[in-house]
């Protein structure tokens, strides 16, 4: 008799320790959970203000287009000279006009794959931090189900 109430307690011990050992994974998988949860949302706040500033800055240079095409009509009637259309009247040769429209070409090419690399960047920032997070998920969800 004493032995079946041995062998009982310590089986009660073994799975007390188990239920101890289940519940700091719990507070693990909970923990890297929110960690994984403020990764994300600083990195959505950050993705937010780059894309803020692009919008502004896309503005500003839309702004510039425009002011620069062609020619603007001035309150007297006259036409002015838009920027761009001084700045190319000023270049004297062919060769200085084929030389500036090089250069306009290239700096948007560099600005077109700035810009793919960033959209690239972060939409595998996206991907990982949702797989973190599908992770973290099912890791809990794990530790919620009995055994």
């Amino acid at each position: 008799m004493t032995q079946d109430v041995t062998q009982w307690l310590d089986e009660i011990k073994a799975l007390k320790q188990r239920l101890a050992e289940a519940q700091q994974e719990r507070e693990a998988a909970y923990a890297s959970a929110i960690n994984w949860q403020r990764l994300y949302e600083t990195e959505a706040q950050q993705r937010r203000s780059e894309a803020r500033t692009a919008r502004q800055t896309i503005a500003a240079l839309q702004q510039e287009i425009n002011q620069l095409k062609g020619q603007f009509p001035s309150t007297s009637g006259e036409t002015v000279e838009s920027p761009a259309q001084a700045l190319v009247d000023s270049l004297t040769t062919e060769a200085e006009l084929r030389s500036r429209l090089v250069q306009a070409l290239q700096e948007c090419d560099r600005l077109t794959q700035a810009l793919q690399t960033e959209q690239a960047d972060h939409a595998q920032t996206r991907k990982n931090l949702t797989t973190a997070l599908g992770d973290a998920i099912a890791t809990l969800a794990k530790d919620r189900l009995p055994e």
